[in-house]
């Protein structure tokens, strides 16, 4: 069982800031600041846009990942989820939930600086994870938060940039499917928990085995889309890239789901990690096609 307020936590697991990062998701939260930060390059953003897209995205993604678990304590603690620094008795709710919405405020002026209309898509993003973490993520309707904030993430970067483009259509619709596949393969993992938790999303609704085919064809279709969508991936050298990521994006996934069929495994998320790594390497061999 989770240790009580008071109580002496146990050695091996992490106290005090340590704790805090933790809770806030770090391996997704980093991911995603990565990714944006990188298609900020690759767009033309400079070292100045780079920076404050790294800081932006990394103020959003905080404040979704901290406000999840503040949110979810009482699940965890339930559950026994000796991994969640709340329910562990780790660090205090209070300090979490303080840490969230502070993350939030700041969000605001740091998107501020690529301009109210690359901020107006990122905060769109950021207001649809808390809206996940506070009810969508049990309705039928739970995998939208993700098709939104990872379709939108792109124009983030593009709508920073001088005359404020839009990316092409492919770069929206990867992102989308991308979202959209890192939700299924996401959720796999914890869906006996959140069964005894009250907790109904898509995934719930449609059982394990649909999930982890839904995960496995969107997240190949993310990759499909950004290997041969774009107008220079008709020439031989983009064709072997774009096939060569679709392979190993291919072999993930697969490793990935079969794995992730173990009890609380995590195979399935980290494999969306791995698709969403070739992903942006094809993104950055794009690079200014982006705008």
């Amino acid at each position: 069982m989770p240790a009580p307020v008071g109580a002496s936590v146990p050695a091996h697991v992490r106290t005090g800031l340590p704790a805090l990062l933790a809770a806030c998701h770090p391996e997704p939260a980093a991911l995603v600041t990565v990714v944006a930060t990188a298609l900020a390059a690759a767009a033309g953003r400079g070292l100045g846009g780079s920076i404050a897209v790294f800081a932006a995205v990394g103020a959003g993604q905080l404040s979704i990942g901290w406000s999840n678990d503040y949110l979810d304590r009482e699940r965890d603690r339930r559950t026994s989820r000796a991994d969640k620094p709340i329910a562990a008795g780790a660090v205090s709710a209070t300090v979490v939930g303080g840490a969230a919405v502070t993350a939030l405020i700041l969000d605001v002026p740091l998107c501020l600086l690529s301009g109210p209309r690359a901020a107006a898509a990122y905060l769109i993003g950021v207001v649809g994870g808390w809206a996940y973490n506070i009810r969508l993520k049990s309705t039928a309707v739970s995998v939208a938060p993700y098709v939104v904030a990872f379709g939108l993430l792109p124009a983030f970067v593009t709508l920073g940039l001088p005359g404020h483009p839009w990316p092409p259509w492919w770069a929206l619709t990867a992102g989308a499917l991308l979202g959209a596949g890192a939700h299924f393969a996401n959720v796999l993992p914890d869906l006996d928990d959140d069964a005894r938790t009250g907790v109904r999303g898509l995934p719930h609704r449609l059982g394990g085995t649909v999930s982890r085919v839904l995960a496995a064809g969107l997240l190949l279709a993310a990759t499909v889309m950004l290997a041969f969508g774009p107008t220079d991936a008709s020439t031989g050298g983009a064709r072997a890239l774009g096939a060569a990521a679709v392979g190993l994006s291919a072999a993930a996934v697969v490793v990935g789901l079969l794995l992730g069929r173990r009890p609380r495994s995590r195979a399935a998320f980290r494999a969306t990690l791995l698709v969403a790594a070739v992903d942006v390497c094809l993104l950055l061999a794009r690079g200014a096609a982006l705008a």
